[in-house]
């Protein structure tokens, strides 16, 4: 398949930043792709050559990239410095570069999505001494014969600056239409991506066995499923309103998911975003296998930093001394944790999905034999705000933040925000101190001691309908100078000249980002907004829901997607239960 029409394709996507636009381009991309290249087509699109639990990265830097650009170009390094300045995209300035040159040469050969895949992979597999020379050398084979559109999304995809504000969702929405006919087959897609975290392989099949393919998709160990998430309460009241006469309430630990894949004494782990994380948990590789009683599993855990003379659980903060490129030995000596285990998805051979959570819970016990090390996830079955709130305040004198709750009858929903789950914790209680987990979708210069930083971020909340960042306030409190050079460093790889055309909002910020990070943020109440976009017109016309006197906690939640972050539903949520207690206490 000639490369020249995904380029063109990626060139229709990144001019327009509606939804309907960007998804039809893709049926039109896709009714254009041979069988054998769709996934490579998808993984392209998404700025990846393999899915994410691979941790297969192509590590290539900017300087790196000029240095190709001027062996193909023939210009020297200063000249291309010069024209990316100028237009603020190194795609672009290849461009530029590049076109002078093919007014007085020939290309060589059509390039091919094939040949450009290959060729990223084998980048991306360099290692050694001479890596750099030889990604120059494979960037550069590309570029001599690449045209100047080909030359910019080459690079793009390379340096993972493809901004196209094309969604997973959006891409599933896609594929049902060119390979069905019906945007409504999207539910099975959306299955079969749930259960293998490989959207190019789910691509792959539609297009060769078609819905009947996809439906049969199976769990396969050693690729993560897509975690179950929960909406959260404020109350033990709102609790039974939801969950019903009798539910399971489980200890909410303040540690890091995470999802175990274990065949005989081979164990994989992934992060609640399905990040290959083994390499930072020797001592659960090497102790878990010990504890089960099963040949094959996929169970979920929280790991959890503990004070090894007290057992006492530490905050979450902790394991992050674990993130780290060397001496991984020492920080598993200096942070030990604990393993607590809350669910089983996969046992034997057999999917545990569709088996309600009571069946669960039950087979956990029976697989997991508990230790100083391996542990269950404490759990008892409540029927009354008397219950909750006795086992509340329990989960919190642990070292706990407050209490999952779960439905005994439902399955486990792999990769959605469910009602069958919901989360109670401590500071939901207080009206005045809810946390919310939001997006980072831009930033406003500095002054004074926070000059060449950023002093201030614009967030955003997820619109789950629209599969949008819309914009809910600016928070410039609660950041010390360590957690201010953290974010300024995390938050330059995120930069974008042109806002991603996912988030939505009416402030202009003095640095659009990527919407890639979130961070946890309190505030003292939720407020309707002429300005912000969260919820608009969902409680009063022409007006949208901000946060007032929003602080920063210090929590960067590095586990969560940005899908992951709070909702526009639960924003409206906590508003109405901010003003029902408002007048509750009025009545006193």
């Amino acid at each position: 398949m000639k490369f020249s029409i995904l380029a063109d394709s990626l060139n229709k996507m990144e001019l327009t930043a509606k939804r309907l636009e960007l998804t039809q381009y893709l049926v039109e991309l896709f009714g254009n792709t041979p069988q054998d290249v769709v996934s490579k087509i998808v993984y392209l699109l998404q700025g990846k050559i393999r899915p994410d639990f691979e941790g297969i990265e192509l590590g290539v830097a900017e300087k790196l990239a000029m240095k190709a650009i001027a062996k193909s170009s023939g210009n020297t390094i200063k000249k291309i410095e010069e024209e990316y300045r100028k237009r603020g995209d190194l795609g672009q300035a290849a461009t530029k570069i590049l076109e002078k040159k093919t007014q007085t040469t020939f290309l060589v050969e059509n390039i091919t999505v094939e040949r450009v895949y290959e060729t990223l992979f084998k980048i991306a597999k360099l290692e050694g001494t001479r890596s750099q020379d030889m990604k120059i050398k494979y960037i550069s084979s590309l570029l001599n014969d690449a045209t100047p559109l080909e030359a910019s999304y080459i690079l793009k995809i390379l340096l993972g600056t493809l901004r196209l504000g094309v969604a997973e969702n959006t891409v599933m929405d896609a594929l049902a239409i060119a390979y069905t006919g019906s945007k409504e087959n999207r539910k099975a897609l959306e299955h079969a991506y749930n259960v293998s975290s490989d959207l190019g392989k789910v691509a792959e099949t539609i297009a060769s066995k078609g819905l009947k393919g996809v439906e049969e998709f199976e769990i396969t160990l050693f690729n993560p499923i897509r975690p179950m998430l929960a909406d959260r309460v404020k109350s033990e009241e709102e609790s039974i309103e939801k969950m019903g006469i009798e539910f399971a309430a489980e200890y909410k630990l303040d540690g890091e998911r995470v999802q175990l894949h274990v065949e005989g004494e081979k164990v994989a782990l992934f992060s609640r975003s399905l990040e290959n994380i083994s390499k930072y948990y020797p001592d659960i590789i090497e102790k878990i296998p010990k504890a089960l009683l099963a040949d094959q599993a996929i169970l979920e855990a929280e790991a959890v930093a503990i004070n090894e003379n007290t057992g006492e659980f530490l905050p979450f903060q902790e394991l992050m001394h674990r993130r780290r490129k060397y001496k991984i030995e020492k920080a598993v000596l200096q942070y030990p944790i604990t393993v607590n285990f809350f669910d089983v998805l996969y046992y034997n051979g057999k999917s545990c999905l569709e088996i309600e959570y009571r069946q669960r819970r039950k087979l956990l016990e029976k697989i997991v034999k508990e230790d100083d090390f391996a542990k269950h996830v404490p759990m008892t079955i409540v029927k009354t705000e008397n219950d909750i709130e006795d086992f509340l305040e329990n989960s919190i004198n642990s070292g706990c933040e407050g209490l999952m709750l779960k439905m005994l009858d439902k399955p486990y929903q792999a990769g959605s925000r469910g009602k069958y789950w919901l989360k109670l914790k401590r500071e939901y209680r207080n009206e005045l101190g809810d946390s919310l987990d939001l997006i980072v979708i831009g930033a406003f210069f500095g002054k004074g001691r926070r000059t060449g930083r950023y002093g201030t971020l614009l967030l955003a909340s997820y619109d789950e309908d629209t599969d949008t960042f819309t914009s809910i306030c600016k928070v410039g409190t609660g950041f010390t100078d360590e957690k201010l050079d953290q974010l300024y460093q995390i938050l330059s790889d995120k930069v974008t000249i042109k806002r991603n055309p996912r988030i939505d909002s009416e402030m202009e910020a003095d640095v659009w980002f990527e919407p890639e990070l979130v961070i946890e943020v309190v505030a003292s109440e939720i407020t309707l907004s002429p300005i912000h976009k969260a919820a608009r017109d969902v409680i009063r016309k022409d007006a949208g829901l901000a946060l007032r006197f929003p602080k920063f906690t210090g929590k960067i939640r590095v586990e969560k997607f940005v899908e992951d972050a709070s909702t526009n539903e639960e924003v409206v949520t906590l508003y109405k239960l901010q003003k029902k207690v408002a007048h509750d206490k009025s009545l006193m």
